[in-house]
């Protein structure tokens, strides 16, 4: 197969206007706008309002091409879209080839009879998503997120771009993804499916043992091949999909048709198999991990297609050889739910990932390699892949597969019902094959999960039901249509009707001791962060608490000081919780004294929001066994918004990815104490009394058994030790393991605290504090803070106890090795990763006042 891609010489306009602009393909209208000043930055203050304006009007975009002969030559030539948004018409030399209507599939038009050798014009036009939306919700009133523009259910386009909770109302348009020719001679390779079959050794039938065997837990691979042909159709016109597996099948001339195959391991090593191989067998398997577990080994699949011993296509693949599973079985709690890889249970420690950017010409492979790479410097090994987005493009995959990270992979579709009629389920059946087969051959995926939150409100609430149909449509697109899809074209892909869910059939979707669970009692209903304490989840596949971003970050939507104010306008425009501004307040009034200015009360909402998510990370470590995923809710932002995220749309890291970084160490030692912020205490009441203690827990997570150091000390606000312990023990792979409970009836309330370490091989690998009374009412000292640089190493000193200690420089985009952490009076000496050193400034909960 020959291609030519069809990047260059675009121009677009809005429809009917005279003046053509320079466009960028791939991209988007709102970004060629703004690239040609005819738009104002859309997250610029309220300019959101106009930008939404300009998607009331239809643009077309336009190219000149020459067919090259080795192309024109061939049986079938297609203009192949992998991807437009949304709805659209195109033209070829002024003949109308087709529409297309879903931003999630690939849309081909067969142009053989019509495409010349020269001058060829190229013609799209993409239609306002706005009026198509309203016509379509005055026609079938089908309801869903209030947060978003009435009518998004109806269209397959992005729904966060119609709004959402930290979404804008920015509903961009375009060609954003490759637009290439394809010349095919006879016939192409349609899909290779690659199902793996492993041999375990016998030694390797439990966690612990296939922990200690690591890659030697495994024989054998054997890789099955399905390889899917799809004729020129060169006899009747109309191309055939025909199995080619084993080489046996002719095409429409009579062709023989058949394949070689080419494994390149790890090592560079390549075998070549030849005659249509129907299986591979590759002994001494380097098996794929998630990280923290083992390497991300990839072996490189590629497949050549012969028609008559003529080479006419090639599929070239990574893979990585593992299995990925869920593992549900029942035990004393009720069922578990567990990501099981090569056998053994992993943890899922991650967060959930949204859309990067409102406008998608902006999203790149160097902008998510970014991102991706600092949620493995917190150390993830997993990530969800929210349904109100889009799948992303397939360098979000390859990412994944090379840093380890487990892909919980939603489709399309969250908080909303959905009318399923003939002509919106065969589109939709389409989209389910076309990603199916895009993204299932990746190490990453870990499973496929059918929708956001939707099980869980028309089961709770009755949410967004208007008649009895929708739910009967919930039930055969979820647990019939997708899971068909799912078994037929990725039978080895575990599949999950909802998240969050408990399995399906509407039965009790988030309940806490089945499948997967989002708990938003913490931040939504106002509950403190004590409250995580009480549930005991098998998977928390959502919660969170929100914070602002750098201050930095916000003067990039504004440069007026009256809007740096937590209840300006501005603020709020962006802030798409409303009156989510004043919850930030309400937790801080509760933790933090008032703060003096906004900068600083920045900082504290950053301290809440991390705090908050740490309480309830840590006790689901703890209890690891019974719960076995903690990703939060969110990675990042598609916009500058006050929101859940732990990396704001500027790329600054907020306090939560800090500690995500701690608190999803490999090995982790951390403390369940008891206090005010445990007890709820009111000092005005009676009988003002609650315990003062300390239980300690080192979580491992990695495949090796851990003899590691445990130390505490009670300590007054300059640090001195009142009362000190040290215990060493060893901690199994894949193991949580307590130590004993530690009282403290003679601490102090206000001027005591608790410093904890964990040391392995003489280093340091986890460490914290903690307070008997909320942080407003301890006595700190003055820590007289200061820092300085030498080369990529900041030397931090202190002078008594400090919480919570940042050290940020002028622009605030310094990415250290450790930040936001505690101290007791001493030096702490961190790495510079990214960013200069220039006007340091640090600071620490002393200056929240």
């Amino acid at each position: 197969m020959t291609e030519k891609t069809l990047h260059t010489g675009w121009k677009m306009r809005r429809l009917g206007e005279m003046e053509w602009l320079p466009a960028t393909v791939p991209g988007s209208v709102y970004g060629d706008l703004l690239a040609n000043g005819r738009m104002e930055n859309p997250f610029w203050k309220d300019n959101e309002d106009k930008a939404l304006e300009l998607m009331e009007y239809d643009y077309e975009y336009t190219m000149q091409f020459d067919c090259p002969e080795d192309i024109l030559d061939k049986d079938r030539i297609l203009l192949h879209f992998d991807g437009l948004d949304t709805i659209a018409d195109v033209f070829l030399n002024g003949e109308h080839l087709g529409d297309a209507f879903n931003m999630h599939r690939i849309w081909e038009y067969d142009i053989r009879e019509k495409v010349k050798s020269a001058e060829n014009e190229l013609r799209v036009v993409l239609h306002s998503p706005n009026k198509y939306i309203r016509e379509a919700f005055r026609e079938c009133r089908t309801l869903g997120n209030d947060d978003t523009l009435e009518g998004f259910v109806h269209i397959r386009k992005a729904h966060y771009m119609f709004g959402w909770d930290w979404g804008a109302h920015l509903p961009d348009a375009g060609i954003f993804r490759p637009v290439t020719l394809l010349g095919i001679d006879r016939g192409r390779i349609d899909n290779v499916l690659i199902l793996q079959q492993h041999e375990r050794v016998p030694e390797a039938d439990s966690d612990r043992a296939i922990a200690a065997l690591g890659n030697r837990s495994v024989s054998r691979v054997t890789l099955q091949l399905q390889v899917t042909e799809e004729t020129a159709g060169i006899t009747d016109g109309v191309p055939k999909l025909m199995d080619v597996t084993g080489g046996r099948v002719f095409g429409g001339c009579g062709q023989h048709m058949s394949y070689q195959a080419e494994i390149t391991a790890p090592d560079g090593t390549k075998a070549v198999y030849e005659d249509s191989p129907t299986e591979i067998v590759i002994e001494e398997p380097k098996l794929w991990w998630p990280n923290g577990y083992g390497a991300q080994d990839l072996y490189t699949v590629k497949v050549v297609l012969y028609s008559d011993g003529r080479e006419i296509d090639c599929w070239e693949k990574r893979i990585g050889l593992r299995t990925m599973n869920m593992r549900r079985e029942k035990d004393e709690w009720g069922e578990c739910f567990a990501h099981e890889v090569n056998g053994a249970a992993v943890f899922a420690m991650g967060a959930d990932y949204i859309p990067e950017d409102n406008l998608l010409g902006r999203v790149t492979p160097e902008t998510t390699r970014k991102l991706l790479e600092k949620a493995r410097f917190a150390n993830f090994n997993a990530i969800r892949v929210w349904g109100g987005g889009y799948y992303p493009s397939d360098w979000f995959y390859d990412i994944c597969d090379e840093l380890g990270l487990m892909v919980w992979q939603d489709f399309m579709f969250a908080c909303a019902v959905y009318e399923l009629t003939p002509a919106f389920e065969a589109n939709i059946r389409q989209e389910f094959i076309e990603n199916v087969k895009r993204i299932r051959h990746h190490a990453s995926l870990g499973l496929w999960c059918g929708n956001n939150e939707m099980e869980q409100f028309v089961f709770e609430r009755n949410s967004w039901l208007t008649k009895a149909s929708e739910v009967r449509d919930y039930f055969l697109m979820f647990e019939r249509i997708i899971p068909e899809i799912v078994h037929t074209y990725d039978p080895q892909t575990f599949y999950w009707p909802a998240s969050p869910s408990s399995g399906g059939c509407l039965d009790e979707p988030n309940d806490p001791n089945r499948g997967d669970v989002h708990y938003w009692a913490v931040w939504h209903g106002n509950k403190p962060f004590s409250e995580y304490r009480k549930y005991f989840f098998r998977y928390a596949s959502e919660f969170g608490f929100q914070a602002f971003p750098s201050l930095k970050t916000i003067e990039t939507f504004t440069d007026d000081p009256e809007d740096y104010n937590a209840f300006s306008y501005i603020c709020e425009k962006h802030q798409r919780q409303y009156s989510a501004n004043g919850k930030i307040m309400g937790y801080m009034q509760q933790t933090y004294k008032y703060p003096s200015g906004f900068d600083t009360f920045i900082y504290a909402s950053q301290l809440l929001q991390a705090d908050a998510i740490r309480y309830g990370v840590e006790h689901f470590r703890r209890n690891r066994g019974r719960c076995m995923g903690a990703i939060y809710w969110q990675l990042n932002d598609c916009w500058p918004v006050v929101s859940w995220s732990s990396i704001d749309y500027e790329g600054r890291l907020k306090a939560l990815h800090y500690y995500a970084k701690r608190f999803f160490a490999p090995i982790l030692l951390s403390c369940e104490e008891q206090g005010m912020m445990s007890a709820e205490a009111n000092m005005n009441r009676e009988h003002f009394e609650f315990e003062k203690s300390i239980r300690l827990n080192v979580a491992n997570e990695t495949m090796k058994d851990a003899q590691v150091t445990v130390r505490w000390a009670l300590r007054t606000p300059d640090a001195q030790i009142v009362r000190s312990g040290e215990e060493s023990l060893m901690v199994p792979a894949l193991t949580s393991v307590w130590l004993d409970k530690i009282l403290f009836p003679e601490a102090q309330l206000r001027t005591n605290y608790v410093s904890y370490e964990m040391e392995m091989d003489g280093e340091v690998l986890s460490e914290g504090t903690v307070n008997f009374s909320y942080p407003k009412y301890f006595a700190y000292m003055d820590p007289q803070l200061s820092c300085e640089a030498e080369g990529d190493v900041i030397t931090v000193k202190a002078q008594a106890y400090a919480k919570s200690v940042e050290i940020r420089n002028e622009e605030d985009n310094l990415v250290l090795s450790d930040n936001f952490f505690d101290m007791n009076a001493g030096v702490k000496r961190v790495r510079v990763l990214e960013g200069n050193t220039d006007k340091l400034m640090v600071r620490s909960v002393f200056d929240i006042k």
